[in-house]
């Protein structure tokens, strides 16, 4: 491996696990409101998942925040936080990574996100429904909309934010 290669692959691991920290930290805060788990889930980290529209490579910082958040999160039992969290959020990387390219604007790749997310929540919600017998609909329902909203707000600060970070490039530099 060349010099420039190992540091460019180090760039990355070192950036990845920075956004993995800032998801963290970000969980962090809702979850001393009460605010990151169960059937209302105001998480501002989530709007970190609009990451995946400037780059694919941010998967993985993406993922590792929510394996860590969801093995930290004990108000649900973690056998069952972790598999379906974590694959939430990784199919819903995958599916917008895969497409968000094919798609011309920025705004359109942030509202693909913003539904595949909304959309995906039915996998919290079943998780919901299983270790608490929550309703299922009903939990959808308000994990979805609480998903939805933190991802529509969020969806602005990113593409601001984007204007001075140069998400797209910041894997590259």
């Amino acid at each position: 491996m060349t010099h420039a290669r190992s540091t460019h692959a180090l760039r990355e691991i070192v950036v990845n696990a920075l956004i993995a920290a800032l998801y963290v930290a970000l969980w962090l805060v809702a979850a001393t409101f009460n605010l990151a788990s169960l059937a209302i889930q105001f998480r501002v980290s989530e709007g970190l998942n609009h990451l995946i529209v400037f780059d694919k490579r941010y998967f993985w910082g993406i993922t590792l925040g929510v394996l860590i958040a969801d093995v930290l999160d004990r108000s649900t039992p973690v056998l069952l936080n972790v598999p379906f969290g974590v694959g939430q959020t990784m199919i819903s990387l995958l599916l917008v990574g895969f497409v968000a390219p094919k798609l011309p604007k920025l705004w359109m790749k942030m509202v693909l996100n913003i539904v595949v997310f909304t959309i995906s929540m039915a996998m919290i919600a079943w998780m919901l429904h299983l270790a608490f017998q929550l309703p299922f609909w009903l939990t959808y329902l308000s994990t979805g909309l609480s998903e939805a909203f933190i991802m529509t707000i969020t969806a602005p600060l990113m593409a601001a934010v984007n204007t001075a970070v140069h998400f797209d490039k910041v894997l590259d530099a």
